[in-house]
Parts: structure tokens; sequence; C-alpha cells
């Protein structure tokens, strides 16, 4: 028997719309000619506009509906190019997002998963229904937050319930409120009110047989001009739209189409909008002007109110919620810390690249309007992430902060990862700062004193740990300068120095990491750490260790004198360059940002107390200790590598002076010194435009523009208890910590720093020569008026720089 096989016809049309998908696909990729021979392979892809299709944007927007489009209503153009880039600063736009203030939500229990799927058991959407009406009725937290468990219970993914909360559940709030808030800032802003303008239009696709295969949907459209708009809040074009803009522009060649951004369109999406305009104009005979783009900046900020109970708050930089030991910031619904976009963002960065890219492709694939932040999850260079801003230090208000970072240049391949330990790194580093007195502040790496490395508690932080691996990095990083096979300034260095039968002397010196002269605006309550150089200096120093048939010279003062200049003048740029640039070297600059932040704490403190003051010179550092994976790292350790690298050298390479071949072999940080320079208002007005304003927005706003350059800005603050709203249960309290009272007084640091031949061990005090600190100054406060730093910013950062090794071996040439 014969059987005939009818496919139903809604797979008819999904497999017709997935060759339209198919065909989009190759336009984007291969251009105008694709169209045409898709066309003839097959049939035919027409455009046509819904009819019906839209409402009016004033209505739609709740303004009221305008008689008449204005004469000044829509976007403006750039007649020099493609794109027009408004230059006004940045503004804010709001939008709902009710469902953030659930953060605190654990996964459903057993008893909450049976409550949460009693309404209508066994039908999962109905279940879902009837939470949602009850708790809209009854408007308690308890409530909405057993509809939210009953929509998780209906997820079918197999997500664990935090990547379901944050990558489904808020995902789609922001999705479907972020794009609805950013196209009523455009209606308001550019007059896209009347008759003539619509918003929600769509265009429907369809084949030779009038069979539709897909559509294509238009933030806004002008009746009376034809001009299809996109809004995208974070300026980023999608491949499968663009496609279909193609199909639409040979279809409809009356049409044009305009791309409106609220963040700096990247190079990638201004070539999407001039290849889109190029191809336009061949199918219109050369006609300009057929798609534009619309630049001017926009933050997104959430409306989130938290809810006690129900909220998550995060221990960083909370001095109200430090309770020490190994403990790290675990989320739940509690109500001491800080909430803000620093801390979400980072939180949901993924700790690996692997996980980072899960989340960036999974993040693409639900973006359905543009409404992500720029770059997606992985959008944010955490390696860059750095306490930039501080203030907000009232009795009892803890403390408000601001980050600041690099974008990821490829976020979509190569996306950034690892942001909550960054974030703890700095958080930690700045109670470390306050919490040890600073004569503790050193580090020491010297063959001569091998009982004398680093404080015993300092030696239990990460603050610590960094300091002195950076002071072994920067050795090695020394090391590799001083090669004349690789540097012009380490040749130039080789052939100038003093020479002992025939060899070139190197002297004996230490080095050591400290701060150029940095910039700082002290201004409203806060503090604004605007550069943060740091240079590597060099000075003699005598030692008694040396390598195995290491070649000692016999050195007049002149000599010692000479070899230092020509060291800092030809070796030491390539040092510098590398403490402030090279990526091993970011936990180093990330920790000092919160070593300058530290310091204005203890100043506010020093005149009124803060919430900090119970921390400030405790000497108790159990709330910070080492964190994985560097929960076992030692000084010894570090000690051990340095001694290894003394006695078998880095870097080896070969001189040849005088008809002879030599093998050499080249085997520290101190932050004592911070000369600062004051910035005046005008400086930082003209210097910084928009920086205040910035930082107010990155607490409210994951996506807070600088202007339009490539850094972000990403704060939070205290959360505050949230709503008085009943959260339906008794939320477990969170336990005050109680610093312990050492009985010491809050002394101001001194300024000098430690000596390095006679550093303390353990917990001894080196006692300090004394130094000067040149124009060692906060910038000056609102009136102008300079603010003298505590010392301890000057003084006893850290780490002592001690004595580089160097060796020479000498070998004769083939021909003695």
């Amino acid at each position: 028997m014969n059987l005939i096989l009818r496919i139903p016809s809604r797979w008819r049309f999904a497999a017709r719309f997935t060759a339209a998908v198919g065909l989009a696909a190759a336009v984007t990729v291969t251009g105008l000619p694709a169209i045409e021979t898709a066309q003839a392979a097959g049939p035919p892809v027409t455009a046509k506009l819904k009819p019906g299709s839209g409402k009016r944007c004033d209505t739609r927007n709740g303004l009221p509906p305008a008689a008449r489009t204005p004469t000044n209503s829509g976007f403006p153009d750039d007649l020099a190019g493609t794109i027009y880039k408004d230059n006004a600063l940045p503004k804010n736009f709001e939008f709902d997002l009710p469902g953030q203030a659930y953060d605190g939500l654990k996964a459903p229990t057993a008893a909450e998963k049976t409550k949460a799927l009693s309404q209508v058991p066994g039908d999962l959407d109905k279940n879902v229904d009837a939470w949602k009406k009850i708790a809209n009725a009854s408007g308690k937290p308890a409530d909405r937050a057993m509809e939210i468990y009953a929509r998780y219970l209906a997820n079918k993914e197999g997500l664990s319930f935090k990547d379901w909360f944050d990558k489904r559940y808020i995902r789609n709030q922001i999705n479907n409120h972020k794009g609805s808030g950013f196209e009523r800032q455009l209606v308001t802003d550019y007059k896209l009110i009347g008759p003539d303008w619509l918003c929600e239009v769509t265009v429907e696709l369809f084949d030779a047989n009038g069979e539709k295969v897909g559509e294509r949907r238009y933030d806004a459209y002008n009746k009376r001009t034809k001009e299809f708009n996109e809004f995208k809040s974070n300026s980023k074009l999608t491949a499968k739209q663009l496609a279909k803009d193609r199909i639409v522009a040979r279809s409809m060649p009356d049409h044009t189409f305009r791309f409106t951004g609220a963040k700096k369109f990247t190079k990638g999406q201004v070539n999407h909008i001039n290849a889109l305009e190029r191809d336009v104009r061949e199918m219109r005979n050369g006609k300009t002007g057929q798609v534009r783009g619309n630049q001017r900046f926009y933050n997104p900020v959430p409306k989130t109110t938290p809810i006690r109970g129900y909220s998550d708050h995060q221990r960083w930089f909370a001095p109200a919620c430090q309770t020490g030991g190994t403990q790290v910031m675990a989320a739940g619904a509690n109500t001491c810390g800080t909430r803000g976009p620093a801390n979400q963002r980072a939180l949901s960065s993924g700790k690996t690249l692997e996980e980072a890219k899960r989340f960036q492709a999974d993040a693409r694939r639900l973006d359905t309007r543009g409404t992500l932040p720029r770059g997606g999850p992985g959008g944010v260079d955490f390696t860059t992430l750095e306490l930039r801003y501080v203030g907000g230090l009232e009795k009892g208000k803890g403390m408000t902060y601001s980050m600041r970072a690099d974008q990821m240049p490829d976020p979509d391949n190569t996306p950034g990862f690892g942001g909550a330990a960054k974030m703890q790194l700095a958080s930690d580093s700045l109670f470390t700062w306050l919490a040890l007195t600073p004569e503790k502040f050193w580090v020491n790496l010297n063959p001569d004193q091998p009982d004398k490395i680093m404080d015993n508690k300092f030696a239990t932080t990460d603050a610590g740990r960094i300091l002195l691996d950076a002071d072994l990095d920067m050795k090695h990083d020394f090391a590799a300068a001083i090669n004349p096979e690789k540097f012009a300034g380490a040749k130039r260095f080789w052939d100038t120095q003093p020479r002992e039968d025939g060899i070139p002397c190197f002297p004996d010196v230490r080095l050591w990491i400290e701060p150029e002269v940095a910039k700082v605006r002290e201004e409203n309550g806060g503090i604004y750490i605007l550069d943060t150089p740091l240079k590597v200096s060099t000075e003699w120093m005598d030692m008694d260790w040396s390598a195995p048939g290491a070649h000692q010279c016999t050195w007049t003062d002149a000599e010692k004198r000479f070899s230092e200049t020509n060291l800092r003048q030809n070796v030491m740029p390539e040092v510098v360059q590398r403490v402030n640039n090279d990526p091993k070297y970011a936990d180093l600059r990330r920790v000092y940002t919160s070593r300058v932040a530290a310091e204005y704490i203890r100043q506010q403190d020093a005149k009124k107390p803060t919430d900090f003051h119970d921390i400030i010179n405790s000497n108790d550092v159990k709330a910070w200790p080492l964190r994985a994976p560097n929960d076992k790292w030692t000084k010894q350790g570090t000690y051990d590598r340095y001694m290894k690298s003394a006695r078998e050298g880095v870097e080896w390479f070969k001189l040849e002076y005088d008809g002879k071949t030599f093998n050499q072999g080249v085997g520290g940080v101190d932050f004592s010194k911070q000369p600062k320079r004051n910035i005046t208002r005008t400086q930082f007005r003209v210097q910084n435009r928009d920086l205040d304003n910035t930082t107010t927005n990155s607490r409210k706003s994951d996506d807070a523009s600088y202007r339009d350059t490539d850094t972000l800005y990403l704060g939070a603050g205290p959360g505050g208890g949230g709503s008085d709203e009943d959260p339906g249960g008794d939320p477990t309290p969170t336990p005050t910590p109680t610093p312990s009272d050492t009985g010491k007084p809050n002394d101001p640091p001194s300024t000098p720093a430690p000596d390095p031949s006679t550093p303390g061990g353990g917990d001894d005090k080196p006692t300090p020569p004394a130094t000067k600190d040149p124009d060692g100054h906060l910038a000056g406060t609102g009136s102008d008026t300079p603010v003298g730093l505590i010392a301890g910013i000057t003084a006893a950062l850290a780490a002592v720089g001690s004595t580089l090794t160097w060796w020479m071996r000498r070998r004769k040439a083939a021909h003695e």
C-alpha cells in the first residue's frame, strides 16, 4: 500500500523561514551579488510593509497625541559622512527592572519546590500564571518569590537556579524594558511625535509564491519620509537584521534606513553601516544618503528597589560586614554590604575564559533588541579594573565607590572574565592597608638577609603577596632590559661602562618600584584618583653576597655615580614601561590605587570617625587572607625562587670587548615616596570633563559612558536596608563583626620608607631614616585649598626594594 506523507503547514513555514534566514546570512557575508545569485537559484524574496503595523510613537510612549509632526522632528544628518555624532554629554534614561530586587534568592529547597508547583499541579505554564496573579494581587515579595521559583521549575534547559535567574529571568526583563525605555527617550528628545511617526513597525518577507518566509521589525517608521529606524542602546547591529535590510532595500526602493545608538559605534559597526549604504546606493543607481547612523550617548539606569530579605549585597568595600576567616562573599539575601553595577558586572563575568565564552554566546543569542551593555557580559577587561573614586564616608553610610576599566577590544571572541576575583582583590587590599599599621608595609629580597623577607602578618594577605612577587618580576624584567642583544639602550650602557681587566663593570644596586607624581582631586566629599604612574628607582648598595664565579670590580666614587646615571638613562626606561603597562603588573597597580584610597579614608577618619574607624590600625587581617588559588603561597617560596635565579641567572647574553667574549648572567618595590600634584578645579574640569557625572552615573548604570572613550566606569555603594515591605519571613540576620581592639591609637603613619639595610623581620619595626615628600599633598578641595594627605601614603606603602644581584662569568674567546 502506498502512503502519502503530508507535511504539516507549520513545518513547511518553518522550512521556508529557515531558508530565508540562510539567504540573509549569505547576503551579510557576500553583499549585494549574493542576493542576485540566491534569487536566480531559487524563488525571489520580497518585502512588504505589514498592513496596520505599528502604533503612533507619541501615544505608545505615554505622550499626548500631537496634531501634526513638528518641522524639527527626527534625527540630524552629517553631510560630510554617513554617521552623525552628537557631542553632547551623556544623558540618562530609566527603565524598570523589578526582578533584580530578588537577586538574593537561593535555589529552592524541596519544600519550596513543592509549594511553587502547588497552584496548578501538572501544568507548569498555568501554574506560573496562577502565581503571577497571586503576586500581583497581594504585592507580597514572598508570593513574587514563589512565582520566580515556578518560572524556574517550568524551564526545561537544566540550568542552575543562579544561571537561570541572571541569564533568563533578568535578561528577559531587560530585553522587554530597556529597549522600551530607550525608545521612549529618543521619541522625547528627537520629537518623534505626530501622525507621521509609527513605532514597532513590521515588514514581512515573502517568496515567489506569496508565502511568508520571515519578517523584519523596525523600532520607528516615518510615513512621510519613508525612513525605517532601528534603535540600539548598545550600538551593536546584528548580521541577520542587516541582511534583511538589504532585502527590504531591494523591494522598497523609495525607503531609507537609519540606525541610532546610545554608545560609541565601534569600527566594525561603522563598517556595517557604510557597507549597507554602499550596497543600497549601488541598487539605486548611485543615489546617496540611503543609510545613515546617529550616535548620541545615553546611560541606561534600571529602577530596582532592594527588598529586605530578598536582595543580595556584596561585602566588597563594606566596612560593617567584614567577618574574618577565609569566608568569601557568598550570594544570599542580606542587608549588609554594597549593591550596584560594578558588583553585578563582576559577578556575571565568568570565572574562566571558557565560562565567559559560554555566557557571551548565550547573551548574544537572547539579545533581541540590542540591550546588552557594550561588549556584552564579556565587554569589560577586568585585568585593568582599579578603584578610582571613593566617597560617602559619613558614619553609618559605609562607602560609595567607582571602578575604572578598559573595554575588551574583541569581546565576541575573547571576552573578559574573572571580575569577582579582581573586585575581591581591590577590596581586600583596601582593608589590608587600613588594618595594618604602616610600618608593616615592607618587603625585602636580599641575599644578605634571608630572615627578613617581609612582615609576618603582611605575608598572610594578597596585598603582601603581590608586592613581593612584583619585586621579583621586576628584577627579572631588569635582567631582560639589560640584554644588549635585545635593546639599544642596554648596548649603550655596556659600551660606556667602566672596565676592569677588559670586563665592563656593573654596580651593585638595589631597584625598587615607587610612585611617580600622581594626580588626585578631592571634591564634594570624595576623592578622584586620576593618574597613578609608577617608576623604578635605583641606587648604589654595597652587599656581601655574590654569585659563584662573579667578577667584582673595584669602584671609585665617581665611577659609582656615573654607573647609576648610565643605568637610569639607558636601561630603566624599558623596565618602567613594563611596570606601568605589562599585564603581569596589573595586580600591583590595582592594589596601589586601593592604597591611595585607604590613605584618604585614614585622613577623613582622623577628622571625624567613619565606619572604618575600628578597622584602622587594628592589626587584624584575618578577614582578608590569601585567597585561592594563591592560598598556599609563602614568602619563603618567593625568596627561594629569587635565590635560584640569583645563583643560576635569569637571562644570559654575550658581550665582546677587546677581542674577548664574556657570557653574562643577571639574577626590587618601594612605595615609600608618593609625590602628588595638586589639581585645581579648573584643571579637573578641563582635563576630566564630565568625570564627576560619569562617576555618579556609574553607581546607577551598568554602561556609564565616559565621553567617547573606550574607558568604562562601574560603581556601587551601600545597598541600604531596602524597602520596608514585609519580606514574608524572618530572614537570617547577618552577624556584625567585632574587629579586635589592639588598644593602639590611630596614629598617622610615618613618612619615611624603611631602611633597606635594616628591614624588620617577622613583626619587627624597622627604624627608617627621615625623607622629604616633595609636593606631598592631596589635590585641593572644592575651595582649591590644598589638603595634606596623611603621610602614610608617602611612607610605608610597601616594599623595600633590595639588592639587585648581578654577576659575571668570564669565558675566554676561542682565539685566546
